[in-house]
C-alpha cells in the first residue's frame, strides 16, 4: 500500500478515535473529522462513504484483531474455562479501543458482532450443531452471559476471580 495512503489513512482514524472519545457516534460529522485529521472532506470520502463506514470498518477490524487471538473459538465448548481465560485476554488487549468504540448505544453491537463471528467459526468445526436452535441459543447465552458477566461485575471483583466463576458457569451450562 502506498505510504502516502497509509498515512492519511492513520491520520483520519486517529482523528475519528480522539472525537470518539469525547462525544457519540451520531454527533461526529465529516467535517471536523477533517479539520482533525488535516484532510479535505474529499480525501475523507476518497476513502469511505461516511462516518459510519469509517466506524463499521474499525469496528471489524479491532474484532478481527481480538479473534485472532482465539485460535481455537470451539474451545467454548470443550474447555470453557481455559476458553474464558484466553477471551478476556483478548478483549483486555484491546480495551481503551473496545471502550472508545462501543460505548453508549454501542455496545451491543461489539457482543454481538463477535458472537457473530464465533458462531460461524464454531458451525464451521460442528456443522451439524449449525441448524439447531438449541444449540444458536446456547451459543448466544455462553458468549452474551459471560460478556454481560464480564461488563457488570469487573470493577467489583478480581479479574482472575471472575473469569473462574463464568468458566465454572459454563462447564455446569455444558454438562
Amino acid at each position: 500500500m502506498d505510504l502516502r495512503i497509509e498515512r492519511t489513512r492513520r491520520s483520519i482514524i486517529n482523528a475519528f478515535i480522539e472525537l470518539r472519545s469525547r462525544k457519540p457516534l451520531e454527533k461526529i460529522t465529516v467535517k471536523e473529522l477533517a479539520e482533525l485529521a488535516f484532510i479535505n472532506k474529499a480525501t475523507f470520502y476518497s476513502h469511505y462513504k461516511d462516518i459510519y463506514d469509517l466506524s463499521e470498518q474499525l469496528e471489524n477490524e479491532t474484532i478481527d484483531m481480538i479473534l485472532a487471538n482465539i485460535p481455537h473459538p470451539e474451545e467454548l465448548l470443550t474447555k470453557p474455562k481455559p476458553f474464558v481465560e484466553i477471551l478476556s485476554a483478548a478483549f483486555t488487549s484491546q480495551n481503551s479501543l473496545l471502550e472508545i468504540l462501543f460505548s453508549g448505544s454501542r455496545t451491543h453491537v461489539f457482543i454481538n458482532k463477535v458472537e457473530e463471528r464465533m458462531k460461524h467459526q464454531i458451525f464451521s468445526i460442528y456443522p451439524e450443531y449449525k441448524d439447531s436452535l438449541e444449540w444458536d441459543i446456547l451459543l448466544s447465552f455462553l458468549i452474551q452471559g459471560g460478556f454481560r458477566a464480564f461488563l457488570s461485575h469487573s470493577n467489583e471483583v478480581d479479574n482472575a476471580y471472575l473469569i473462574d466463576i463464568v468458566g465454572t458457569i459454563n462447564e455446569r451450562i455444558l454438562k
